[in-house]
């Protein structure tokens, strides 16, 4: 894909900025499209060019105009769960009507391959079963995932009507360096940030939830498998194991060697039980799996977060 432009929105977010450093190292040339709602200029390469726009804009159609795009990895998103369900109307804004517009903009100047990223944490509901599979039924529970799903139809819709090029990929719970404190796997940042301050963390609920963790570097290797492989269908992209939040901070309290332990808190309105993903599509398909184990992936997530804090201090 060398000398070919790749659009992230979202670039300079958790996952979009590591995915952006991939396609850099790649030899890609690179544009990303990002608020700074959630995302940091930290985070931003500095050898990709930066559109500082909401994908809500209805200028962005004179953005992809210039960038012109051969590939689009879509990011942006409204990403809490818990956000979603205190607003409603402004998660679907940004996660339908977004993507509408961001859609729009492409089909005024040309349809690029489309790589969009959706949820595998929160779209299936509650399974009948798990490892949940793509074929099985979406029930969403929360109105990220329903917006998340209602994405998914428009991408087919517009496959049908305007020939366009896409994949879908439904991440499990992603972690790891440069991670906020939001989204579905915001746990782990919140845990180990909280841990190696020696502050005081809650558990939701009875800690018994169980969720797919993914190594953000996994993550990224799946965007771009998806992006040379995959068909105009749906990937899921997790481990299949679950691992619940007790189990989780367990291991981050021996990571953090903290004195802290966990507070108990009331569960959360659109929270699952219990998600894991079949990657067995993903793998025969697009030749991907996991390869960062949770333990491995935390540590490197510990160690990130130790620095940063090191690194405040000492600022």
């Amino acid at each position: 894909m060398t000398g070919r432009t790749a659009l992230v929105t979202g670039g300079a977010g958790f996952i979009g900025s590591h995915l952006v450093d991939r396609l850099v190292r790649d030899g890609m040339n690179v544009a990303i499209i990002d608020d700074f709602s959630t995302g940091k200029r930290s985070n931003l390469n500095e050898a990709a060019e930066l559109y500082d726009i909401d994908i809500c804009d209805e200028n962005l159609v004179e953005v992809i105009k210039e960038i012109s795009p051969d590939i689009v990895y879509h990011l942006a998103a409204q990403i809490s769960v818990s956000i979603s369900t205190r607003e409603p109307v402004d998660d679907a804004r940004i996660n339908i009507m977004g993507l509408l517009n961001l859609l729009e903009a492409l089909r005024a100047t040309k349809l690029p391959r489309f790589i969009f990223a959706s949820t595998g944490g929160a779209i299936y509901g509650e399974p009948e079963r798990n490892p949940v599979s793509e074929t099985d039924p979406c029930r969403p529970e929360s109105p990220y995932a329903a917006s998340k799903l209602a994405a998914e139809g428009y991408l087919g819709t517009y496959k049908a009507a305007y020939g366009l090029d896409y994949s879908i990929v439904r991440l499990g719970n992603v972690y790891g360096p440069r991670q906020e404190p939001h989204g579905e796997a915001g746990v782990i940042a919140i845990f180990a940030r909280a841990m190696i301050a020696n502050c005081p963390v809650k558990i939701f609920g009875d800690g018994k939830d169980e969720r797919d963790y993914v190594y953000v570097s996994d993550i990224v290797e799946g965007f771009l498998k998806a992006s040379e492989k995959g068909g105009s269908t749906v990937y899921n992209l997790g481990s299949g194991i679950g691992t619940n939040t007790n189990d989780l901070a367990a291991r981050l309290i021996a990571l953090t060697e903290t004195s802290v332990r966990p507070e108990d808190g009331p569960p959360r309105p659109g929270d699952i039980h219990m998600v894991r993903l079949n990657p067995e599509k993903a793998r025969e398909q697009l030749g991907w799996e996991v390869t960062v184990d949770l333990d491995e992936g935390m540590k490197s997530t510990v160690d990130f977060f130790r620095d940063e804090a090191r690194d405040s201090r000492e600022s």
